[in-house]
Parts: structure tokens; C-alpha cells; sequence
């Protein structure tokens, strides 16, 4: 739970919407989020280095979502 609050900022600077987060009797708090794939490449590495190599972390689909105005506008131009 220490790092609870590090991760969650993480997230959302990711794009990402916390759901929930369960904490655990033995300190270990579960963040659930959705986040777009593109923003979680090279996440295992930035979670463990905000975590002193204690976190982990799983990832599914949900869905598609339209991307924000200011992403495509970015991809036509040829950016991210």
C-alpha cells in the first residue's frame, strides 16, 4: 500500500482510469485500471522501479475505445 498512491498518479498520467483498488491484510494493495495498450509498453519496468522491484502487474482486453482528438491528430501528422 505504500506505493499505492505513486502508482495510481502513474496510471493516470498513462491515460488510465482507476476502478478500484483492494487492500490486503498483509499490506498489499490490488490497483484495477483501464488504460490504453499504447501508453503500457515498458510499464513492468517503471512498476518495478516505483516499487523497489515488489510489484507486478496483469493485463487483458476489455475493449476499443475512439481515441482522443488529440492522439489521432498526432498519428496523422505522423507522431504518436
Amino acid at each position: 500500500e505504500e506505493f499505492a498512491g505513486t502508482i495510481v498518479g502513474d496510471l493516470s498520467a498513462r491515460r488510465g482510469n482507476i476502478t478500484g483498488i483492494d487492500s490486503r491484510p498483509d499490506g498489499v494493495a490490488a490497483i484495477h485500471a483501464k488504460a490504453p495498450l499504447a501508453e503500457m509498453f515498458g510499464y513492468t519496468t517503471n512498476l518495478r522501479n516505483m516499487t523497489q522491484g515488489r510489484g507486478s502487474f496483469t493485463m487483458e482486453f476489455d475493449q476499443y475505445e475512439p481515441a482522443p482528438e488529440s492522439i489521432t491528430e498526432g498519428v496523422l501528422r505522423g507522431g504518436r
